[in-house]
């Protein structure tokens, strides 16, 4: 199983305003300067993030962005679910554009299904806090960056 660019993007984002001191904006330079990523993904993925209530916006001169919600309330695999845009691991997983013969009885699929579940599971055990818990080592390379 494999993430987008865009979903990376998303947490690398969320763990990098949790290792700031709490209520501070940050800015998407600054965000891509310290991964060295465009400023042009890093705006999708703010904007996304902004809609899915994770991260408030501030506009304005001295504006920026920071965490919405505290990283305990922000669950890895509900956010993953949100900013991936299908699961199709396979062709017969999409049922519009399924051409493979042997689907009807094929027992792949269900195995497939049975590993992305449990993939989630996982996922589903953590939140951005768990993610977290070295934020003195984040802040460090963070500074290194800068």
């Amino acid at each position: 199983m494999r993430l987008t660019q865009y979903t990376d993007y998303s947490l690398r984002v969320l763990i990098y305003l949790t290792a700031q001191k709490e209520g501070k904006l940050v800015n998407i330079k600054e965000i891509a300067e310290i991964y060295k990523i465009s400023k042009n993904h890093l705006m999708k993925v703010i904007h996304e993030l902004g809609k899915l209530g994770v991260i408030k916006t501030v506009r304005g001169r001295n504006g920026g962005f920071k965490l919405a919600k505290a990283p305990e309330e922000i669950n890895i695999g509900e956010l993953i679910r949100k900013t991936e845009e299908d699961f199709y691991l396979v062709e017969c997983f999409d049922s519009s554009n399924d051409t493979c013969i042997i689907s009807p009885v094929c027992k792949l699929k269900g195995v497939l299904n049975e590993a992305m579940q449990a993939y989630f599971t996982v996922l589903d055990k953590y939140t951005l806090a768990d993610l977290t818990t070295n934020t003195d080592q984040l802040q460090k390379l963070f500074s290194v960056q800068k």
